[in-house]
């Protein structure tokens, strides 16, 4: 399950690298309540590398049936409910906002998917 630690270890990275990026050259230029919603994609972007790390790991103990389909809702929901809120964020386009929800039951799929696969799981 290599390929999911290295993703996850990739994504984290880049959720700091997007952090530091939003606190040094976005702050002065966006609103504060935009500010805000960049803050959240960057929290739920390293939350959930970081869960994949730890689905990466795990997956190292178990079958990797258990683990791959939930770290790929997991993967789609960084994708679509983060990149969603810092591109809403960035250019204020609130449109945007309803593709958000998407991300957001990707994450949710993911994570019931991952606990109900471990729950069935005999070696």
């Amino acid at each position: 399950m290599k390929t999911w630690i290295v993703t996850g270890a990739v994504l984290a990275g880049l959720a700091v690298i997007i952090g530091a990026f939003g606190a040094h050259g976005l702050k002065p230029r966006i609103s504060a309540e935009n500010m805000t919603i960049y803050e959240t994609a960057v929290q739920y972007h390293m939350f959930h590398s970081i869960g994949l790390l730890l689905i990466g790991i795990i997956g190292l103990y178990f079958n990797h049936d258990v683990v791959n389909l939930p770290a790929i809702f997991i993967l789609t929901g960084i994708i679509i409910f983060c990149g969603s809120l810092y591109c809403l964020a960035i250019t204020d386009l609130r449109w945007l906002g309803a593709i958000t929800p998407i991300g957001g039951v990707s994450f949710v799929i993911g994570w019931g998917l991952f606990a109900y696969k471990l729950w069935r799981y005999t070696p």
